[in-house]
C-alpha cells in the first residue's frame, strides 16, 4: 500500500546505459542528482512508502528490468555507478514504459490505484522529456504532484530550469528541493 499519506516516488528512466545522441551530457547531469535521489529513496523506504522505477525498453521488447540493470552494471562508468547507487530492491516496483511519459500504454495506472495514491513524486530524467510527460500525466489524472528540483536533471540546466518552470507555471506543480521538505510530500 501507499505510505500513510497515499505518497509513491517515481524513478524515471535513471536505469540507462546513456548510449544515444547526447547521452553524455545526461549521463553527467544524472550522476550529479543520483546521490540526492538516493537519500529521497530511502526517506520513501524508512517510511515503507512505494517507489516504483519506471524506464524505458529502448524498443527492447523481450527484455526485463533486472536485463537493464545488468547491463548498465555491466558498462561500468555513469551508468555503473548510477546502477549501483539506485540499485532495486525486493521491495520496489518496476515497470518499463515504450514513450516519454509512465503513464502511456503501461500498468502504473492500475498499479497507483492499487496501492490507494494521492501524490507522486517524479524524478529522474530527462527533466524536459520523459519527467515532464509523466508530471503532465499525472496532473490530468488528478494526482497532486511534487518534482523535487534536485533531483531531475536535462542534458543542460537551461532545459532543466525551462521544464521546471513551465511544471509550476501550468500544473501547479510543486519543484521544491527534497532537502527542502521533511516528509514524502510538501506540506
Amino acid at each position: 500500500m501507499a505510505g500513510q499519506d497515499g505518497t509513491v516516488l517515481l524513478i524515471v528512466d535513471m536505469v540507462n546505459r546513456f548510449d544515444f545522441p547526447g547521452g553524455a551530457p545526461l549521463a553527467r547531469n544524472a550522476w550529479r542528482i543520483a546521490p540526492a535521489l538516493a537519500a529521497l529513496r530511502a526517506r520513501f523506504d524508512e517510511a515503507r512508502a512505494p517507489v516504483v522505477y519506471v524506464n524505458d525498453n529502448f524498443t527492447h521488447w523481450l527484455g526485463e528490468f533486472r536485463d537493464l540493470v545488468a547491463q548498465c552494471v555491466d558498462a561500468g562508468g555513469t551508468p555503473a555507478r548510477i546502477a549501483g547507487l539506485l540499485q532495486p530492491g525486493p521491495e520496489h516496483y518496476y515497470i518499463l514504459k515504450p514513450k516519454h511519459s509512465a503513464f502511456l500504454a503501461t500498468a502504473l495506472p492500475v498499479l497507483l490505484a492499487k496501492l490507494g495514491v494521492r501524490r507522486v513524486v517524479v524524478t529522474g530524467i530527462a527533466a524536459d522529456s520523459c519527467v515532464l510527460a509523466t508530471a503532465q500525466d499525472a496532473n490530468m489524472r488528478e494526482y497532486e504532484v511534487w518534482v523535487p528540483a534536485d533531483c531531475v536533471a536535462a542534458q543542460t540546466v537551461p532545459r532543466r530550469q525551462r521544464a521546471l518552470a513551465l511544471l509550476r507555471a501550468s500544473q501547479g506543480a510543486s519543484t521544491t528541493p527534497s532537502t527542502q521538505v521533511a516528509g514524502l510530500f510538501p506540506g
